[in-house]
């Protein structure tokens, strides 16, 4: 009793800091953003099933990762899956590639950047995109695919895979295969996940990290997916992971 309470009524009244002006440009942004929607749903809804191959823009064609990102497109092309990529170089270059080298479907979604970004020579003509936005580019890379490879990368490479990680955890899409190649690449960052933030600190479920797998075999990508999908799916129709 007669202790002061910490509510907001008893804090004392602050001066809050204030924009300098209200950007007009900004009411309009609704628009671009729905417009970016809209052409990519047009666009993306008559593909047919997809793997999204993510990984970085810095990797050149001598590199074994971007070897391996076009033999593992081939062979997904070969079992009947397009290829949708971030549409510039590197990983992207190769995961376009291998689609076109087996006649695939090759589907580029490009964000419009002041470095490093340009479409590759692989996507479809029909099927290449461009995007300002990385949330709206993220959401089509999750709504047409039915599973996730995931080369060695960058920000953006772990931003796409969390973003992906997080949505099936909270439920928000359905499970689908993600594969991660490069065991070296990737063995020390589930090694973190499960002793620091499973173990240690107990963010996350340990069981979180069966979402996903790490391997260096192209065929194990091949058998990862067909498996799941054999037990998903066993007619063979698949579906968007989620609607708009």
């Amino acid at each position: 009793m007669g202790e002061k309470s910490e509510s907001a009524g008893n804090a004392p009244a602050r001066r809050m800091k204030q924009w300098t002006r209200l950007r007009g440009e900004n009411a309009w942004t609704m628009f671009k953003v729905v417009a970016e929607f809209v052409e990519g749903f047009e666009k993306l809804n008559s593909i047919g099933p997809c793997i999204s191959i993510f990984g970085s823009a810095r990797l050149k064609p001598d590199n074994t990762y971007y070897k391996l990102a076009v033999k593992i497109a081939s062979r997904l092309t070969e079992e009947g899956y397009g290829i949708i990529t971030g549409g510039g170089p590197g990983i992207m270059e190769a995961g376009n590639r291998g689609a076109a080298l087996q006649g695939g479907t090759s589907v580029g979604l490009n964000i419009k950047l002041p470095f490093e970004q340009n479409h590759n020579p692989y996507i479809d003509p029909d099927k290449n995109l461009d995007y300002d936005y990385f949330f709206v580019r993220k959401v089509m890379f999750v709504k047409y695919a039915q599973g996730f490879v995931v080369m060695p990368g960058g920000f953006g490479t772990l931003d796409e895979l969390f973003e992906v990680l997080t949505l099936i955890q909270t439920k928000k899409i359905s499970p689908v295969p993600i594969i991660l190649i490069g065991t070296h690449f990737w063995s020390g960052m589930r090694e973190w996940l499960r002793q620091i933030m499973g173990e240690e600190y107990n963010t996350i479920h340990l069981e979180d990290l069966n979402i996903f797998h790490i391997t260096d075999d192209p065929e194990d990508v091949v058998k990862i997916i067909a498996k799941f999908y054999e037990a998903e799916d066993p007619q063979g129709e698949l579906r968007p992971n989620y609607e708009l």
